[in-house]
């Protein structure tokens, strides 16, 4: 993206919508928003959670919720509730009514089922488990429990009189059905097998799923079957400590949730073993307060799939998630409904198996969906809820979409959207905007109604951060399609940034005061981000030399931008003395300058370097940043020398040397006798630090003869003066 651009945030499609928020709305496949089915608050439980609801033949609802076990009766003509019986157990998952309105219901953890009659509970069964997760009246009358730790499924014909029906070796026996022929079909946990029940101990296994848990079955009339598997998420409906075997149960946990991670080879799961190699499956048990709640996911696969089983047992996927669980599954008016967690929504499988999402509660999870004459039941599993989805559609709806970040502070244009919209019908746009990446009490309120085309200016405040909401009013059955929707605005241009400023000696000859290997090097400055930095505290004065006409003098930067944009770049000069900066280099896209060792004469100078955005920006929003090198010594000089006269007395020899340097300190002196290797030689003060020094030579044992003496002394930028003496 280009700075100062005019740039757009588009939203349309379906999981660009799905992102959003939809209260009343539908959206289908091809990405396009309509009014939802009117969705209907009728019965408020609460209730923390609503794990099943059943339907007895005088129209009533049956309820079983937690954290608490209850079971509630609601009347949907009457509206009216009442509380039928409460458990000493935590939760209430299967609640069954049988032809003369007795109802069961099962509480867990320890694995009791209820009879309840005229308002009175009594203990029918216990089943030897931990769990009971399904009720089903069976076309013989008898009472089918499908319970958990072990996985068993119970036939029960009597107070206190039942038997096992099946064992299936697995950790959990998860939802019970019958087909259109009377045989029981039952989903199991952790290995996701669909079983088929013809006689006790007579079982076929319809479907193996990749997928842990088979969460709900569905026959249809034609003999097919649809079946939702999950990638483990137990504990999302058990709420309850221990679901897995093996792991520790323990006291109700009220502190904050805290998360524990075991594998399956830990967590002791007694499940027979399959032919085919099964993915790692990963309990989780979490602490939540007033209960302890187990759950595992499955990587690298899908979250949950709808399976059909055809009636030769050929199996086919014709829905599947990575984000969502799907909780139930209903047949309406000849097509597919399902319910997922994912903001309580409901969607319709179309005979084309394209998904449309047909409402969303936004109330965490829809758990159960029941067909009934009175229409569609939903129940809110996280807010203990009944809704009825109804035939007619709902009079308005609403969308919020997601927050948009801009990037940076940014000037808005207009809210574009293609959209149909019936006569009687509207379609209206709403923007806010703020500086916190989550709306809160400093953003600005909802702008007045947008629902022209024509005068579609967005109102808001500039900000760096935009969200809009939508609101669709229909007329009778028309309702608008809102296709998309697209926000335009202008980022403010953010200035670039010069991290560095670097001056170094560049060139072959170069050489800096040589240690005593006489290995040659370079000296180079550098500041960071900006302003004339003085070299740091304690640190010599870098200098720079020509140092035998071969040098030269580098300037490096490095700069950035936060749009990306490119930098154009101008290098200026001054002397440290000097009050107006001098030109080098203008308008260059290069990061670096070579300059000419004498084309400054000797002095301390500072080199600034401006970097500028406007190839990419209109000229009035281009910004501009700078960077000043520190102190910089160029000295092209040599040191002068001046010798005494020699003093020598036989074999001693004395000799005084001045030097002096009129840019740069003094750093070195050396000598060399009759061309033999170069010898130190310290000032006569201890160290060598000034413009000026003395230096005492003293030679013992030298022979009798003529001998040629060189004095060298090297500057801080590395020039040598030299000078010589004949002793004779």
């Amino acid at each position: 993206m280009t700075a100062a651009t005019t740039a757009t945030w588009e939203m349309g499609g379906y999981n660009d919508f799905l992102r959003g928020k939809l209260s009343g709305l539908s959206l289908n496949r091809d990405g396009k928003l309509a009014l939802a089915p009117r969705l209907d608050s009728v019965y408020d439980s609460e209730q923390p959670q609503v794990w099943t609801v059943a339907r007895g033949n005088d129209g009533s609802l049956y309820l079983g919720t937690g954290h608490r076990g209850r079971v509630y009766r609601f009347e949907p003509g009457s509206k009216k509730s009442t509380l039928l019986w409460t458990s000493d157990q935590p939760e209430v998952f299967a609640v069954a009514v049988d032809a003369k309105g007795v109802v069961y219901a099962a509480s867990s953890p320890d694995g009791k089922i209820y009879r309840i009659e005229n308002g009175k509970a009594s203990e029918y069964f216990t089943a030897p488990g931990r769990y009971v997760w399904a009720l089903s009246i069976g076309p013989d009358g008898a009472l089918y429990a499908g319970a958990g730790e072990p996985g068993k499924i119970y036939r029960i014909t009597g107070a206190g009189k039942g038997e096992v029906y099946f064992d299936s070796q697995q950790a959990h026996i998860t939802c019970l059905a019958f087909d259109a022929e009377g045989r029981l079909l039952a989903g199991s946990e952790p290995n996701g097998i669909l079983y088929r029940i013809t006689a006790k101990d007579k079982a076929f296994v319809l479907f193996d799923a990749n997928l842990p848990e088979i969460r709900a079955i569905l026959p249809m009339p034609d003999g097919s079957i649809y079946a939702a598997a999950l990638g483990g998420s137990l504990a999302k409906r058990g709420g309850t400590p221990g679901v897995i075997s093996g792991l520790p149960t323990g006291p109700m946990v009220t502190a904050p949730g805290i998360s524990i991670t075991v594998t399956d080879s830990q967590a002791g799961l007694d499940v027979k073993p399959k032919q085919e190699p099964r993915p790692v499956v990963t309990s989780t048990l979490s602490a939540s307060p007033a209960t302890a709640v187990q759950a595992y996911e499955v990587a690298g696969i899908e979250k949950s799939t709808i399976f059909k089983i055809l009636p030769d047992n050929t199996v086919e996927s014709v829905w599947s998630s990575k984000d969502e669980n799907v909780y139930d599954l209903v047949q309406a008016d000849g097509a597919l409904l399902f319910a997922t967690d994912g903001l309580g929504r409901v969607y319709r499988l179309n005979p084309d198996r394209r998904a449309t999402l047909i409402l969303q509660t936004n109330e965490g999870e829809t758990s159960r969906l029941l067909a009934s004459p009175e229409g569609i039941f939903a129940t809110s599993g996280s807010a203990g809820k009944i809704y009825r989805l109804a035939t007619a559609l709902s009079p308005k709806g609403e969308f919020e979409a997601p927050v948009h970040d801009a990037g940076s502070v940014a000037r808005w244009g207009r809210l574009h959207w293609r959209a149909e919209v019936p006569k009687g019908t509207r379609v209206e746009f709403r923007t806010r905007t703020g500086n916190s990446a989550r709306p809160d009490t400093t953003w600005s309120d909802w702008s007045e109604p947008l629902s022209d085309l024509e005068s579609s200016g967005i109102k808001s405040p500039n900000a760096r951060f935009i969200q809009w909401k939508m609101e669709m009013r229909g007329a009778g059955e028309d309702s608008p399609v809102v296709h998309s929707v697209t926000a335009a605005y202008l980022p403010q241009n953010n200035a670039p940034t010069v991290r560095s400023v670097a001056v170094a000696s560049a060139g072959a000859a170069s050489k800096a005061v040589p240690a005593a290997s006489n290995a040659q090097s370079s000296f180079s400055i550098t500041v960071t981000d900006g302003g004339e930095a003085a070299a740091p505290a304690g640190t010599p004065t870098t200098a720079l030399s020509k140092a035998g006409g071969s040098l030269q003098t580098q300037i490096t930067w490095q700069a950035d931008d936060p749009e990306g944009d490119r930098l154009i770049y101008s290098v200026y000069f001054r002397g440290e003395e000097e009050r107006e900066w001098k030109l080098l280099r203008g308008n260059t896209y290069e990061n670096s300058l070579l300059l000419d060792g004498d084309i400054l004469a000797d002095g301390r100078y500072l080199f600034r370097v401006a970097a500028s955005d406007r190839p990419a920006n209109p000229i009035q929003y281009a910004r501009e940043a700078e960077g000043v090198s520190a102190p910089v010594l160029i000295d092209n000089t040599p040191p002068a020398l001046h010798v005494s006269a020699t003093r020598r007395d036989g074999e001693k020899l004395e000799l005084d040397i001045e030097a002096s340097d009129s840019t740069s300190m003094l750093r070195r002196c050396e000598y060399s006798l009759d061309a033999a290797s170069w010898q130190p030689l310290e000032a006569a003060d201890g160290v060598t630090d000034s413009l000026k020094e003395k230096f005492e030579l003293r030679l013992d044992k030298l022979r009798a003869g003529e001998h040629l003496l060189v004095i060298r002394v090297y500057d801080q930028a590395g020039n040598a003066g030299l000078t010589k003496a004949v002793v004779r």
